[in-house]
């Protein structure tokens, strides 16, 4: 396959020959930054681990030169910091028996501003190889513009294929907001609790961002188990990690839906739900 940066890369852990490993991937996740598919696409993850008939495959979109750096590696220049996020991301794929690990080497700057047509194009031809039955990506809440400019190229790629190769299902995961806020029936939640040492092996990896600083290990974790102590006020805790995701899907469905009108929607669900019981408690 023809990606379009000169550093784009397409990596296998047990070294089998790219579109093989695409072309047996049954989950994807499409991430901004390296160590942002594992935050929001571990019940993916976690599905195809140790499975010969499910295969996970990573997308990481940007190059990581504009990661946020501390401790050893505060001096290290931009060039430096792409390379060791790089090594992180296989390090992941490695940990967490990817089917393959696919850097298309963006800046953030490329990613944001449309038309992207070179990032759009790079992951139509991924998911149109791969055909993942399952994808992971951001949501529309999150507060990060690179976030947010890779979920809209995402949904664009996904538009640029046949109905028949999009994804069955199109979820956006927690990363710069979570979606505690949201009303209960829109929050699609997934227990994460099963191999609780894999998913913190697969944060610890990233060591330039955990050493550098950036508690993304404890902070993800200690998210979903807030979820899932807070998820119902009346009932036990049902798990001890929980996560929640934001159906996509109609978006990817359905081409004429516009995304600004689909998000809206769920913001003026939760306005609702607020006023309503408010309103009801005292008496208005």
């Amino acid at each position: 396959m023809k990606l379009h940066r000169p550093g784009a890369e397409i990596w296998t852990p047990d070294g089998t020959p790219a579109e093989e490993a695409l072309a047996r991937t049954t989950h994807m996740g499409i991430g901004a930054h390296q160590d942002d598919v594992e935050i929001l696409g571990q019940r993916g993850i976690l599905d195809c681990f140790d499975r010969t008939d499910r295969w996970f495959t990573a997308v990481v979109v940007t190059d990581g030169a504009g990661s946020a750096r501390g401790g050893p590696y505060a001096d290290y220049d931009d060039d430096r910091m792409r390379a060791v996020r790089k090594l992180e991301q296989k390090k992941a794929g490695m940990v967490g028996d990817y089917s393959a690990v696919v850097l298309l080497d963006y800046t953030s700057s490329d990613v944001k501003t449309p038309p992207a047509t070179p990032v759009v194009e790079d992951l139509a031809a991924l998911l149109k190889a791969a055909r993942p039955e399952v994808l992971y990506t951001h949501n529309l809440a999150d507060k990060h513009d690179t976030h947010i400019g890779t979920l809209m190229r995402v949904i664009e790629a996904c538009r640029k294929l046949p109905s028949a190769d999009r994804p069955a299902r199109v979820l956006g995961g927690e990363a710069w907001r979570d979606l505690d806020w949201m009303c209960d029936p829109d929050k699609v939640t997934v227990p994460l609790s099963d191999r609780e040492a894999l998913s913190n092996a697969l944060l610890g990896v990233f060591d330039s961002q955990i050493t550098g600083g950036k508690r993304y290990d404890l902070a993800t974790s200690g998210r979903f188990r807030a979820h899932a102590t807070y998820h119902q006020s009346h009932h036990l805790d049902a798990t001890n990690l929980l996560a929640f995701l934001m159906d996509l899907t109609p978006l990817v469905k359905d081409p004429s839906l516009d995304p600004v009108t689909y998000a809206k929607g769920f913001i003026d669900r939760f306005q609702a739900e607020v006023l309503d019981r408010v309103k009801r408690i005292t008496g208005r």
